[in-house]
């Protein structure tokens, strides 16, 4: 179990992770590097994602927990839009395909639409990460 202040570094690690991650994506794609910058995306949302579970004392331990927690808690319940976990969804099977299907690449037009899903996703969660840092920290 975390400390109060062990929480608040924690969540603004992840959180300051996420965006550092996030911005890795146009380097990435101006280079053509397609694959990982789907990989990047998928990460930067994981990051944010977990930054907000911590905040809330949720505890998980796999990818699948972020996501089961992310939707039963903030989806489920309206804090975050209901695409939201789609577009997380989205991005998480985005990544799985670039990393491990064989003879699989993806494309400018799929990260081009992927892109904007992650920005979002990002953002409103920093918003969010941001309102609890102001009341905590």
């Amino acid at each position: 179990m975390l400390t109060d202040q062990e929480r608040i570094e924690v969540v603004r690690y992840r959180i300051e992770n996420a965006q550092h991650t996030l911005a890795e994506v146009t380097v990435l794609i101006q280079n053509e590097f397609y694959n990982t910058a789907a990989n990047r995306m998928y990460y930067a949302c994981y990051y944010a994602a977990s930054a907000l579970l911590v905040a809330n004392n949720i505890v998980t331990k796999s990818h699948d927990g972020v996501r089961q927690m992310l939707n039963m808690h903030f989806i489920k319940t309206g804090k975050l839009p209901s695409y939201f976990g789609r577009n997380y969804n989205q991005l998480f099977s985005a990544r799985s395909t670039g990393d491990y299907d064989d003879l699989f690449n993806h494309d400018a037009d799929s990260i081009e639409r992927l892109y904007p899903l992650a920005q979002e996703f990002v953002s409103a969660v920093k918003e969010q990460v941001d309102e609890w840092l102001a009341e905590n920290a």
